[in-house]
């Protein structure tokens, strides 16, 4: 399997005052932002990106509206004479050059600078998960390299860790004046959504998930991950039980009134509820600074955790990786970043591909390249947001449907309509026939 080779991404290295990753901002920041995985930090980098680029509010400036949003839904600009003089200000007196144009990450092609003012501060609220751990790190460094503060928090590090981390961003939290979430099922950001005073909510993509939490805002529904799904108070645990009233208060923040505006940034298509404003993620950002990439001759395989979260049978799912690759020529498969080490070994030893785990979301790998000429997914966030990154390229993103008889039988009751709509949603891939399996014995 291939590994990521770079040092800085080894998420087992210890964090001292001063890493790259683990250093604290330096003073209040008009804007938060809580990221607990790889792709929630790039969207949120997106975000910025699409809110720098967005055109500047016709002069006279209008008085700030009770939600503090113009009418186009995009939070207002900074002066550009103050935006020009806080890029000069902030230039690295280290001797780096991050003029756009300048390579700011190994491999990459960048022709985008950092953002022109920095009054936004990224909180990486660290998982356990290594994989993850190891893809934060490496986006982190990313970000800063663009201008951007960061603030790592080991928020899971122990009993203690959630006390100290809440207790430690309840001040900034207070003073900002936007938040900025990429996963509004995460009980950790939940809670921190009850200690803000906000006038301004945006809610990043966390992948398909976002297309969940838009229908259950929209119903009033309680927030479930769709593969945890059992239907009802029945299938509430005790932890469910116990975290409800946090729960239903997040559901009441992020639904917006006179008081506070709520923004979805999102590349889903989604029929947001009354009120939400929606931004486009085109993945500007991420075209402007990478690539294009090099197409190889050959096809490419996305992987997917649908195994790990026990939506779908092991075997099966393997089944149709060795079908896939047989028919379309595959020979290098992305790892999810949470699939299973046993079964990428598998993918590799039996069927023989090339296991990739990749450094960064797969969005920027793309991007970066080498890449083959088509890319074959299961329902999965990719079939949505690689068409975008990869526009003008010429590379065909294929899609292959879950057949049923793949699922688990413990499986979410929301499973199958859900994935359906996953694939039957995305724009610019190409559908392939379903695949037939035997019904799963699990």
């Amino acid at each position: 399997m291939t590994e990521p080779a770079d040092d800085a991404v080894d998420p087992e290295r210890p964090r001292r005052r001063g890493d790259p990753a683990g250093e604290r901002d330096s003073g209040p920041a008009e804007t938060l932002a809580f990221v607990e995985s790889p792709v929630q930090l790039l969207n949120v980098l997106e975000w910025a990106h699409a809110r720098a680029s967005a055109p500047p509010a016709p002069p006279p400036a209008p008085p700030p509206s009770p939600t503090g949003l113009l009418s186009v839904g995009v939070p207002r600009q900074t002066d550009r004479h103050t935006a020009d003089r806080h890029t000069a200000d902030r230039r690295p007196t280290d001797g780096t050059d991050t003029t756009p144009g300048t390579d700011t990450t190994p491999g990459a092609h960048s022709t985008y600078g950092p953002p022109p003012t920095h009054d936004t501060v990224i909180v990486v609220l660290a998982p356990h998960d290594p994989m993850t751990r190891g893809q934060l790190r490496r986006m982190a460094e990313l970000a800063r390299a663009q201008g951007y503060r960061l603030r790592w928090e080991e928020a899971r590090g122990g009993a203690g860790a959630p006390v100290q981390t809440i207790g430690g961003l309840a001040g900034p939290l207070r003073a900002a004046r936007r938040v900025v979430i990429g996963d509004p099922f995460s009980r950790y950001v939940q809670l921190l959504l009850t200690l803000t005073r906000a006038r301004e909510l945006v809610v990043v993509d966390d992948g398909t998930a976002t297309m969940e939490f838009v229908g259950q805002l929209a119903r009033g529904e309680r927030f479930v991950r769709w593969h945890r799904y059992r239907g009802g108070r029945s299938g509430w645990g005790a932890r469910d039980v116990v975290f409800a009233p946090v729960s239903a208060s997040a559901r009441r923040m992020l639904t917006p009134n006179n008081r506070r505006s709520v923004e979805l940034f999102t590349s889903m298509p989604v029929e947001p509820p009354s009120g939400v404003a929606v931004t486009a993620n085109t993945f500007a950002w991420t075209r402007a600074a990478f690539g294009p990439p090099r197409l190889t001759r050959s096809t490419d395989l996305v992987g997917t955790s649908l195994v790990e979260t026990g939506i779908v049978d092991a075997e099966r799912y393997l089944e149709a990786v060795t079908a896939l690759a047989g028919e379309h020529g595959a020979t290098r498969y992305f790892a999810h970043r949470r699939e299973n080490t046993d079964k990428l070994r598998l993918i590799s030893g039996r069927l023989g591909l090339e296991v990739v785990r990749p450094e960064l979301p797969l969005e920027l790998i793309a991007r970066r390249g080498p890449i083959g000429r088509t890319v074959l997914s299961f329902p999965s966030t990719v079939v949505h947001t690689l068409p975008l990154a990869l526009a003008g390229t010429g590379v065909t993103v294929a899609v292959c449907d879950v057949d049923p008889g793949w699922l688990t039988a413990h499986a979410s009751p929301r499973a199958e309509g859900f994935l359906s709509r996953v694939t039957g949603s995305a724009r610019g891939v190409h559908r392939l026939p379903r695949m037939s399996a035997r019904a799963s014995t699990t």
